[in-house]
């Protein structure tokens, strides 16, 4: 049986979203390197897998037939589900569902918004892209009450911790740092961790 799992991408937030998750899960991984300049990500093998043509996309050929997941937080429920507390809290209970309130908040509130002013920016509608990138912006005035332990969502590294991590570091030189106290050193210190290093330059 092949007992591979592999993960197709780049060196995008996305892609290291899912590369970071699949470290702190200490689920071992293949990285495939696609590159994004050359059109690799259209190849039809690999729009085969990922008819969007779009990074990360997962393979886990331990399983029959082989599990195929194409969105970066998607991969991050995989590898909750495949080691149950580390991303999370293992037992049903408020601890875990603070853990999601707080993952939704950077999902649907910042990454999203994020996606889709990029996306105006590519029509040439600056304006409506500067007006969602604002809003987006200030939600991290948010997150900083959201540090009154070590991290996102609590005294324990989560599955939240990821996606603000990943999303702080595409944008880190547009944030006031001096009115982020909070958000300055839990980001030091998330830096710092082994497996965030790891998945950082997993597709380097």
């Amino acid at each position: 049986m092949n007992t591979v799992i592999e993960l197709y991408g780049a060196p995008t937030g996305n892609t290291i979203r899912a590369a970071i998750a699949l470290e702190e899960a200490n689920i071992a991984f293949t990285a495939r390197a696609l590159d994004l300049r050359a059109g690799e990500h259209r190849d039809p093998a690999f729009l085969a897998l990922n008819p969007a043509g779009k990074v990360p996309t997962l393979i886990d050929s331990t399983v029959t037939p082989a599990l195929v997941i194409n969105q970066s937080n998607a991969i991050i429920q995989y590898a909750d589900s495949k080691a149950p507390g580390r991303l999370s809290p293992a037992q049903p209970g408020p601890e875990r569902h603070k853990v999601f309130d707080r993952y939704f908040f950077f999902v649907t509130d910042i990454i999203a918004p994020s996606h889709a002013a990029f996306f105006l920016r590519q029509q040439g509608m600056n304006e409506a892209a500067e007006l969602i990138d604002r809003r987006m912006l200030d939600q991290f005035s948010l997150a900083e009450t959201f540090l009154t332990e070590g991290f996102m969502a609590g005294d324990q590294f989560s599955m939240a911790d990821i996606s603000a991590f990943t999303m702080i570091t595409s944008i880190r030189d547009r944030l006031d740092w001096k009115t982020l106290p909070r958000l300055t050193r839990w980001f030091d210190t998330v830096s710092a961790r082994p497996a965030v290093q790891r998945g950082l330059k997993a597709f380097q």
